[in-house]
């Protein structure tokens, strides 16, 4: 798998919809890439390799599922190509936005296999971690240890 995204950056967004990208993640991601709508309120980036993956899964799933449709729809419908301008920035759609609730700060964090966007706001909400404790006694069942 390539390198894993990682760390916490804070940036504007401008009345355009314009938002810097870091540079260490735009280094992995390369000139393109998708972003999409993510869980908890948040934007997923995919380089064009993790996208493809997670496109194939996607397209797998059993379409006589009604939930199985409902999360193509969620994603795919959601997901644009996004490229970055020589000033480091992508293009984020209104639609992206409104779902994501960014309006004027937001925190770009990565996570391993992909990229989160949020709004500055809600990853406050959504990291304080207040129940780690309880959270990591459960590593086990994922099948994680240190």
């Amino acid at each position: 798998m390539g390198t894993a995204f990682k760390g916490e950056y804070s940036h504007s967004i401008d009345a355009k919809g314009r938002l810097i990208m870091p540079a260490k993640f735009r280094e992995i991601l390369g000139e393109q890439f998708v972003v999409t709508r993510g869980f908890d309120g948040c934007l997923f980036v995919f380089s064009e390799d993790g996208w493809e993956n997670f496109e194939e899964k996607l397209q797998a799933l059993p379409m006589d599922k009604p939930e199985a449709r409902m999360l193509s729809r969620f994603f795919l419908a959601g997901a644009i190509d996004a490229e970055v301008d020589k000033q480091g920035r992508i293009l984020i759609p209104a639609n992206l936005l409104t779902h994501s609730k960014i309006t004027k700060e937001a925190v770009v964090a990565g996570v391993g296999n992909r990229v989160e966007i949020w709004s500055k706001d809600e990853w406050e909400k959504a990291s304080t971690f207040d129940d780690i404790n309880s959270i990591a006694a459960k590593m086990s069942e994922y099948g994680l240890s240190i």
